[in-house]
């Protein structure tokens, strides 16, 4: 197990950063809210996950590998999902159907997170497994009075819970329904959200005890948490428009079904994510996936690399907004350019990004101290190791660029035909052959021969 500086979170929930206190160091439990696989990943589907990727790489390095479990979900219960699945598959049980309607898009998804370096989550519950658990969660709570039935839904009675909406901070009559089906004018009260809603004989739906059906958008959080965390855990994540409504009601049904004063010790939200300076929506053309970055031409005109579009979410602090640019890309490209494809050994991660990733997961501190370790690397063979078992911490270790055998071999004839140049003192020349080699992306390294004196070369690849 690794060791790191006390580890300091900001936890939405409080409005503050403090120290991370685990319920139980030998298990950690982290939620973050996951995909809804009707449509490809956008960027924005690609912040959180590249963001708690590096909390649970933390974690794990603080507390070992073996000592922290992540879930992070798959939304397969949606009513345009359901609507595709019926029409595409209507001699399927519903799961089935969903399943085959899901599949490219939670394959894809599970492609595209893994080119960002996305480590896999311990648990990947999917919400169409978690039916069960849904029900039995509703029927606790319309048990102890938190919820009821009306005109074909179960809603949560948001005027029973007294501290209703602690996390938004909004006055809970300015709180609107947050569900992915109508609601009409039953509800007790403005802000009660659906936990079930009766399908009717044309829709798809799972049998429950208030007939068939499926659930509310949120409520498939509290289930699938409960059953792989528990009843209280340490850390749940996600973007910042969850948290109203989403989060604000996954608080409300955990803690009214299972009486506990938290659902999650720590609340934490990555910032939004701008495309170009706006808003990105299909509607304003700037609408793109994490697969068309990593595989077309749409933007920039170019593709981009999974490691360079990780290293440009985090030059960003998770908390803040960010705008994802072509220069942002560029600009996190030259930087990745520069560093060395080491080998980690037993070398531990470095102090001084371990220090600014244990303030908040500041990785826009631990960027810059990783890239002064990374110049150091290029002399220093024991910086270049702490550079490489740092850099895989954060995700960002260059990968070594293989290279055909006659291609190498012809590199070699280049760079002892400039070296004889250089001998001769035609310099000019010498200097030709290292212009030509690097606008091909071959880096030379001029050096001295320990016991002769000697000028000796090597050379490498650049990414």
């Amino acid at each position: 197990m690794g060791r790191t500086p006390e580890l300091k979170l900001y936890n939405t929930l409080t409005r503050e950063k403090s120290v991370f206190a685990p319920i139980d160091p030998d298990n950690v439990r982290m939620y973050v809210c996951g995909p809804t696989v009707y449509d490809f990943a956008h960027i924005g589907n690609a912040r959180p996950a590249i963001v708690f990727d590096v909390l649970f790489r933390l974690l794990r390095h603080v507390y070992g590998e073996d000592h922290v479990t992540y879930a992070r979900n798959i939304t397969d219960v949606d009513d345009k999902i359901n609507a595709r699945a019926l029409r595409d598959h209507p001699g399927l049980p519903l799961n089935e159907a969903i399943r085959a309607v899901t599949e490219t898009t939670e394959t894809q998804y599970h492609s595209d997170v893994a080119e960002l370096g996305c480590l896999v989550p311990n648990v990947e519950p999917r919400a169409t497994d978690n039916i069960a658990e849904m029900i039995e969660i509703i029927v606790r709570l319309i048990g102890n009075g938190h919820a009821y039935a009306a005109a074909g839904e179960v809603l949560f009675d948001t005027r029973s819970m007294a501290d209703y909406g602690q996390l938004s901070k909004r006055p809970l009559d300015e709180q609107q329904a947050g569900a992915r089906v109508a609601v009409e004018a039953h509800k007790k009260n403005p802000g009660d959200f659906v936990l079930w809603k009766l399908s009717s004989h044309n829709e798809p739906g799972w049998e429950s005890p208030w007939g068939r059906g499926r659930p509310g958008w949120h409520i498939e959080c509290s289930a699938m948490s409960k059953r792989y965390l528990g009843d209280v855990f340490d850390i749940h994540g996600g973007g910042l428009d969850l948290i109203f409504p989403h989060h604000e009601n996954e608080i409300a049904q955990s803690r009214c079904a299972h009486g506990t004063e938290v659902m999650a010790n720590v609340w934490m939200h990555n910032g939004f994510v701008q495309v170009e300076g706006r808003k990105m929506s299909k509607s304003e053309g700037n609408f793109v996936t994490i697969h068309d970055l990593l595989h077309t031409e749409v933007f920039g005109g170019r593709q981009w690399p999974g490691e360079v579009l990780r290293l440009a979410m985090l030059m960003t602090h998770y908390r803040e907004p960010i705008d994802f640019s072509i220069k942002r890309l560029e600009e996190a490209e030259r930087l990745l350019a520069k560093w060395p494809a080491a080998e980690a050994g037993d070398a531990k991660p470095d102090e001084a990004v371990l220090n600014a990733l244990a303030d908040d997961l500041n990785t826009v501190a631990a960027v810059q101290a990783l890239h002064a370790l990374a110049q150091a690397a290029h002399t220093d063979a024991a910086a270049g190791a702490r550079f490489a078992a740092t850099a895989a911490l954060l995700g960002v270790l260059p990968k070594k660029t293989e290279i055909d055998e006659a291609v190498a071999a012809a590199v070699d004839a280049l760079v002892a035909m400039r070296l004889e140049m250089l001998k001769a003192k035609n310099f000019a020349e010498g200097d030709k052959i290292r212009d030509e080699l690097t606008a091909k992306g071959i880096q030379l390294k001029d050096g001295k021969d320990p016991v002769t004196g000697e000028r000796v070369t090597t050379w490498e690849v650049k990414r």
